[in-house]
């Protein structure tokens, strides 16, 4: 890389600008309010400083080659395999340069899939030129884990040469037992039979990569980045221990590992994340007595992420996903399409999960620059603190015996629980923004078209032996969505939402940033705000109110106006028979006389926006 001076000549009449200078300024804005203020956290407790200086001496982190594009990877997932076919080939003709064939019963199914018979595998890739490049992703679960023998039994009865054919195998047992909460067999036994998969793979002459410790298990459950980058490295220790407990060298097992990682909309941490994979899975290898490759990193853009409503803004999310992923250097992508929270994705959903990722790369050049991040002082200093506390939490699960211990002890579980807690605690107070979902909401959004598809029901593998604790995906809109469902079946059964007035107090300048407010809160749980105009008479608001037909009011305007009029336009809204009135904005000491006069609940910023709309529905049943 060529260096770059901190000086730029059309600066040099300008004195040169220090921290000290930036945070004379900050505190003038601050006017007084720590600086902590401006601090951030991730739910690892990393900090994130508002400003960092350009990092010294950093080399780049090794991924894909240089100026390589990565896989666009389509998912293929639909139960009929003929159908699959004819979406994979033109996937392939429009763009694709690799397949994720989902298979029924694998942890990325999302409740359909392929499945996994030899006939089926001869449809779906049928016409597909195995040995012409493309890459293949198998996604696979116990339920289905002869998907893997049936491709290669087609590949070998097809006169194809197996070592011409990047074929990803996708055996991942223990990710499959931590998402089900039990397995039939220990590891000892799971061991043998993962390993005799691989040698006979391996013995076939395909190249693999064969196992994949996959770190999406951990993003789905809610779980954070350390916690992700952890599994990843305790599974993939696992599988190179078992592998070479089989009698494969090192220096052959080495290949035989890759990774898988979500990649979500936060685009510094994702980056981040899969930089300090590479950097962790180098210190193993080292540690092995190897020399480091570069591990091959599979990101898909995040199932947690996604939402049911408003689905057109996963399209955003799965941009800024697909960009932080790319620019991090993962050799393959698959972006989640938009609709899949839905149901099994239209012609159009497909198209543009495809499209976002040939955008990227062929009109924004992203694959051009090898690790762009590197120097960058907030993103080095991220990776650096990722890598600490992956580390750390890694150390304690081999203490508990390994990957497979870790589970049955609840190593993991239990610091996903808490932070699966803490973010649906941020969810639900709107600290953390899903947009369609818990903020800007549109309830008069069309439905998006999905495929009918009845999906594949594989019989239950073994017996619930050793259980223990699930790591159940989730998605983070899914308590908004049940309220927005509510709301839905209200409509259809008498034809009309539930509805809040909103009672506004005053002129537009003294309601119009509550009203703004309390119509996104409200409507976020599918409660229809009814807007109205400024009122200064009680008897006109609660006329007004009359005649909106609303279960609900809420007091919209400014403290000023509160302290002189809320009560007494509460009492008259309660006059009229409005029994579940809310105020918009911090009570503060006041509570007790907004109460008294008539006002049940308060709705401001940092609330928890779920409990009280849920308790609104609560309300409007009684009544």
């Amino acid at each position: 890389m060529t260096s770059v001076t901190d000086d730029l000549p059309l600066a040099a009449d300008f004195p040169k600008a220090t921290p000290e200078d930036w945070r004379k300024l900050v505190d003038g804005v601050l006017k007084g309010a720590p600086f902590e203020k401006l601090v951030g956290k991730t739910y690892d407790g990393v900090k994130i400083e508002p400003l960092y200086p350009r990092a010294k001496g950093v080399t780049p982190v090794v991924g894909r080659l240089p100026a390589a594009p990565w896989q666009i990877i389509q998912r293929i997932d639909h139960p009929d395999a003929a159908l699959a076919n004819a979406q994979a080939l033109q996937d392939l003709e429009n763009g694709a340069t690799g397949l994720a064939l989902v298979f029924a019963g694998a942890n990325g199914a999302r409740g359909f899939g392929l499945e996994p018979s030899a006939d089926a595998v001869a449809k779906v890739l049928k016409d597909i030129h195995l040995d012409a490049g493309i890459g293949i992703e198998l996604e696979i679960g116990p339920q289905s884990r002869m998907a893997a023998i049936h491709v290669a039994e087609y590949v070998k009865s097809n006169g194809l040469d197996p070592a011409a054919c990047n074929i990803r195998f996708g055996l991942d047992p223990l990710a499959a037992g931590a998402v089900w909460g039990h397995s039939p067999y220990t590891w000892d036994e799971i061991a043998p039979a993962i390993t005799g998969a691989i040698k006979g793979l391996a013995g076939l002459g395909f190249r693999g990569p064969f196992a994949s410790a996959d770190g999406r298990v951990i993003h789905d459950a809610g779980g954070s980045e350390v916690q992700e980058l952890a599994f990843v490295l305790a599974c993939g220790v696992a599988y190179l221990r078992a592998i070479e407990g089989a009698g494969i060298p090192l220096e052959a097992a080495q290949g035989m590992v890759y990774a898988r990682l979500a990649a979500d909309a936060d685009q510094f941490l994702t980056m981040a994340k899969s930089r300090a994979l590479r950097l962790l899975w180098a210190r193993i290898e080292t540690g092995c007595g190897l020399a480091p490759k570069p591990l091959f990193i599979a990101a898909d853009t995040a199932w947690r992420m996604l939402t049911q409503r408003d689905p057109y803004v996963n399209m955003l999310r799965a941009t800024m996903a697909t960009f932080a992923a790319g620019l991090a250097g993962a050799n393959a992508i698959t972006v989640l399409p938009h609709t899949l929270a839905l149901g099994l994705p239209d012609p159009f959903a497909r198209r543009v999960a495809r499209n976002t990722q040939l955008l990227l790369l062929e009109e924004s050049n992203l694959a051009k620059v090898s690790d762009p991040a590197a120097g960058a002082g907030g993103i080095e200093t991220l990776t650096a603190q990722l890598c600490d506390a992956a580390w750390a939490l890694f150390q304690e699960s081999e203490k508990s015996g390994g990957a497979f211990a870790a589970l049955q002890q609840g190593v993991f579980q239990s610091k996903v629980a808490a932070t699966r807690k803490a973010r649906e605690a941020n969810i639900a107070k709107r600290r953390d923004v899903l947009t369609g979902a818990s903020e800007f909401p549109n309830l008069q959004e069309s439905e998006a078209t999905v495929l009918k598809a009845t999906p594949i029901a594989l019989p239950p593998y073994g017996e619930q032996t050793y259980k223990f604790e699930a790591l159940a995906p989730i998605r983070l809109a899914e308590p908004f969505e049940a309220l927005r469902d509510k709301s839905d079946a209200l409509l259809k059964a008498r034809g009309a939402r539930p509805k809040v007035f909103l009672a506004n107090l005053g002129t537009p300048a003294d309601f119009t940033a509550r009203a703004t407010f309390a119509k996104s809160f409200f409507e976020a749980g599918g409660i229809q705000a009814v807007d109205s105009e400024g009122f200064a008479d009680p008897a006109k608001l609660a006329a007004a109110f009359k005649a909106s037909g609303a279960e609900l009011a809420c007091l919209c305007s400014s403290d000023k106006v509160y302290a002189e009029h809320a009560e007494a336009a509460a009492r008259a809204l309660q006059s009229s028979g409005g029994r579940h009135i809310y105020l918009a904005g911090r009570p503060a000491e006041a509570e007790a006389a907004l109460r008294a006069a008539g006002v049940t609940g308060f709705v401001f910023a940092g609330g928890d926006a779920v409990a009280t709309l849920q308790d609104a529905y609560r309300r409007m049943e009684m009544a």
